[in-house]
């Protein structure tokens, strides 16, 4: 399957391995972290069957643009450490940054900050090494 000459397969697969991420992140193993840090004790971690969705398409358009970045690599960009490394520079330069801003602008504590953080660049991690081997 090929959309605008990407692997619609491994776009889904970087997708659903974000979003799989997020839910043991964020429901399991920093569940209790992330409640008590943005005040939500208590609340399902997951929100709506809707936010859940809304969230899956957020990481399916983060995949389509990583896909594309590691696709301007060349055939040499086709290792898992090729891609992993293009997700995490990716991750450190256009997540985290902001990230960080917000955090800072919105008087988030710093321990939030470094859930959230570490949480895309793993993602990041594996999705560019999916998105690199999986053409």
């Amino acid at each position: 399957m090929q959309l605008l000459h990407v692997n619609v397969l491994a776009v889904l697969a970087a997708a659903v391995t974000q979003w799989v991420l997020g839910y043991i992140w964020y429901g399991v193993l920093f569940k209790k972290d992330f409640q008590k840090l943005t005040h939500k004790e208590g609340a399902a971690p997951s929100g709506t069957p809707g936010g859940m969705a809304l969230i899956f398409i957020a990481n399916l358009i983060l995949a389509f643009a990583l896909v594309k970045i590691v696709l301007l690599g060349g055939s040499g960009w086709t290792t898992w450490g090729n891609g992993s490394l293009v997700g995490v520079i990716c991750g450190l330069g256009f997540i985290v940054p902001p990230l960080f801003a917000q955090h800072i602008g919105e008087s988030k504590p710093f321990k939030l900050f470094g859930i959230n953080a570490l949480y895309w660049l793993i993602g990041m991690y594996f999705s560019g090494g999916i998105l690199a081997v999986w053409r």
